[in-house]
């Protein structure tokens, strides 16, 4: 009897479900990392071709969701293109040309300069908790660091992808994969996240991989180089008259 008892023990514990920390107050420990009321950074974006690769720096302000500014500085080809974000509207200035043009509608799910980067990612930074409702699905370890595996389904109509699959650092709480999936199903999009240093007390992955899985080649590497969490940014910056200074 005894040992039936033990038996059943061991059974028992077999075959109890994993217990896995709630899916919401994951997605809200990503937010507190990777979002801020303001974001002044510098970066560079490298663009994987089949010939040659290109690099491109710009500087960007962005305040909350719903305002963005960019300035890109180099190379000379694309030095003093600037985009400026205000709600779900974009404008991009172009010096060689003089002129300002909107970009809406089909038109933001265009490569931003050949990157693998569409429009529509640039512009959608709302926090995940706005976007997505969540489920803990399993745990898996990528690059050596134990994650959840986490099912992102949207909750709004407008979310660029109507599914993600994230693999989220159980410890530091960022993302290490995120696979953009269609509302189908099918993959779209896959952003590998690395370099992860603690910056003003939070966790932040400085490089990013962005892939097109719809295309061949090695994606494009979006890094940041400088970055300020909260800083105060003066309002005129979040103007359309600040397209052309």
């Amino acid at each position: 009897m005894k040992y039936a008892i033990i038996l059943l023990a061991i059974l028992g514990f077999s075959f109890a479900p994993q217990q896995y920390p709630n899916a919401d107050t994951i997605i809200k420990n990503i937010d507190d990392n990777m979002y801020s009321n303001s974001l002044i950074s510098t970066s560079k974006m490298t663009i994987y071709g089949k010939r040659n690769n290109r690099t491109i720096t710009s500087k960007s302000y962005t305040q909350g969701s719903t305002k963005s500014f960019t300035e890109y500085l180099a190379p000379a080809r694309e030095k003093g293109t600037k985009m400026l974000k205000l709600e779900d509207k974009l404008w991009i200035y172009s010096p060689s040309s003089d002129r300002t043009i909107q970009i809406s509608g089909h038109m933001l799910k265009q490569s931003l300069m050949g990157s693998d980067l569409s429009y529509e990612d640039m512009m959608d930074e709302r926090e995940l908790t706005d976007i997505y409702n969540a489920k803990v699905t399993g745990s898996e370890v990528i690059d050596g660091r134990k994650a959840w595996v986490i099912a992102l389904t949207a909750k709004v109509t407008d979310a660029t992808y109507a599914k993600q699959k994230v693999w989220v650092d159980q410890e530091r709480y960022v993302p290490l994969r995120q696979d953009m999936i269609a509302k189908s199903g099918k993959l779209l999009k896959r952003v590998t996240l690395s370099n992860v240093q603690k910056i003003s007390g939070r966790w932040f992955p400085k490089k990013m991989n962005y892939k097109d899985m719809l295309k061949q080649g090695k994606g494009t590497d979006f890094e940041f180089v400088s970055i300020q969490f909260n800083p105060k940014i003066p309002v005129h910056i979040f103007s359309k008259a600040s397209l052309k200074k």
